[in-house]
């Protein structure tokens, strides 16, 4: 017979974790960019906007792949077109196939408390998958899928254009990067994500996917994923939040 599971402290657990990206303030900081404070760049708000929906319309009518015809609704991905930061997963599960948008379970709602650990809010920045649509069962994508559907988020980040990338787990990571590497290997450090050979590259930090955390419950897991976020704000000028006591 295997080893009993002690449900409660495995919820107790999973709750101190998802609790710890919650109780976090700011500090007024004098001439601090503020987080929605728009980038200069080619295309307006509006423009990026029209172009990402035109990007939306054709995933929901991709037929590229067997997913197109497993799958309840595409996933495109939501957010500000004028996000500093994005953050990109592996593929929607279950509930963001049924609903169509992205993080949107469980793992949905503590990469929302990480978020909001940093200072922001979901508006603040863009959200997205390396697939567009759920694989059955949740398996792991194949070459094929992802060679049908990159090309979709790879406009998509020319057209945000943001300053740094957030690869959440070890699928997006190496997809992004194009590399065989553990996620040990590739998180709390900025790496280069090149959207062309002739554009500069964009910061890419790795770290770990919300999912795996919520499997993998452990203060160290939990700390690593706050300070590669705390990278990420330093990086960007931003105020690092100091977590509330009382």
């Amino acid at each position: 017979m295997g080893k009993e599971v002690n449900i409660d402290k495995v919820i107790r657990q999973h709750l101190e974790m998802e609790q710890f990206f919650s109780g976090f303030s700011l500090k007024s900081t004098a001439g601090t960019p503020e987080p929605q404070q728009q980038k200069e760049d080619d295309m307006t708000a509006a423009q990026k906007a029209a172009e990402l929906e035109k990007i939306a319309a054709e995933v929901n009518k991709c037929r590229e792949c067997d997913l197109g015809s497993t799958r309840t609704n595409a996933v495109p991905g939501e957010g500000n077109p004028n996000a500093r930061i994005m953050f990109v997963g592996e593929g929607p599960g279950a509930d963001e196939d049924a609903q169509g948008r992205p993080f949107v379970g469980r793992a949905g709602q503590l990469l929302d408390k990480i978020i909001a650990a940093c200072g922001l809010k979901r508006s603040d920045v863009y959200i997205g998958n390396i697939l567009k649509c759920r694989p059955p069962g949740n398996r792991d994508p194949r070459a094929d899928e992802i060679i049908n559907c990159l090309p979709y988020l790879q406009r998509q980040i020319e057209i945000i254009s943001p300053e740094i990338i957030v690869a959440l787990g070890a699928h997006a990571a190496r997809t992004l990067l194009n590399t065989t590497k553990p996620i040990g290997q590739l998180r709390g450090q900025f790496l280069d994500y090149y959207t062309g050979i002739d554009k500069p590259p964009t910061k890419l930090m790795a770290t770990y996917h919300p999912a795996y955390l919520l499997r993998n419950y452990s203060p160290d897991n939990r700390r690593k994923v706050w300070e590669d976020m705390q990278k990420v704000l330093t990086e960007l000028g931003l105020p690092i939040p100091e977590r509330q006591t009382g």
